[in-house]
């Protein structure tokens, strides 16, 4: 458990549970969840015996411990659904992926995240490892993460840097705020926002602002490849992401473009 974090109520100690089992993985035991948390071994059972019955643990008999159960798939999978593009906007990531040979992907603010809101990629042209669909973006260290901090208020921008942080992740990642302040007008005034090993070390990236309504920006559309290929074909990768991003705003009504492009 993360330090400063508490069991002190019923529902908090369940969900202490549930992220103690993910992370030791199936078969963990209720002592070794009970040591873990810090918590009354009475304590852990009756928790345990809750979430069992409610979908959100399973108990394996086989080796004897527990495990995730299938409403946490449940919930990732409604979060998935909640920020996913349009089918046109996911046809259109489609072809940016296939001609740009690149992995394509949607960012899209929701409240003060920035989430991955789809990723076409394929074994040759992979995301980058830690870009996960429905989850929350390093901001400060991707492309389109930066477009989407470049849109937005100063208060709202200040407000989702001071949550997150601006952690160390790549040998280049923009880790003050001073520089990234400095960045966020590059981006800005350019249109576009380049990262090169700022997210993984031998990967790089460009993305392109989804013009909203009332000149808000809606999202961000980037790709991904390797720092070499990046270094070779960045000019080119850039011009197709913008007309990709130019496209993507004219394939949903406004309501779905507040939405952040979501059907």
């Amino acid at each position: 458990m993360a330090p400063g974090r508490t069991t002190g109520t019923s529902v908090t100690r369940a969900l202490r549970v549930v992220e103690a089992v993910a992370a030791a993985g199936d078969g963990v035991t209720a002592k070794a969840i009970a040591r873990r948390l810090g918590v009354p071994l009475p304590s852990v059972y009756r928790a345990l015996g809750t979430l069992v019955d409610e979908g959100y643990l399973v108990r394996l008999h086989d080796v004897r411990g527990y495990g995730l159960g299938y409403r946490v798939g449940d919930l990732h999978r409604s979060l998935t659904d909640q920020v996913r593009p349009t089918a046109a906007v996911r046809a259109l990531l489609h072809e940016v992926h296939t001609s740009a040979a690149a992995a394509a992907y949607l960012a899209v603010p929701r409240d003060v995240d920035i989430v991955v809101a789809h990723v076409d990629d394929c074994t040759d042209h992979p995301r980058p490892e830690q870009m996960r669909v429905g989850e929350p973006t390093a901001a400060h260290a991707t492309a389109g993460g930066k477009v989407v901090l470049a849109g937005m208020r100063p208060g709202r921008l200040a407000e989702l840097i001071g949550r997150t942080g601006m952690p160390q992740l790549a040998p280049f990642t923009v880790a003050d705020r001073r520089t990234l302040d400095r960045e966020l007008m590059r981006v800005r005034s350019d249109g576009a926002a380049v990262e090169v090993e700022e997210y993984e070390a031998g990967v790089a990236g460009v993305a392109a602002p989804v013009p909203g309504p009332g000149g808000e920006t809606a999202g961000a559309l980037g790709v991904s490849v390797s720092r070499a290929e990046f270094v070779a074909r960045r000019w080119e990768l850039e011009r197709l992401v913008r007309r990709a991003a130019a496209r993507a705003a004219t394939l949903a009504p406004d309501a779905d473009r507040r939405a952040g492009l979501s059907p």
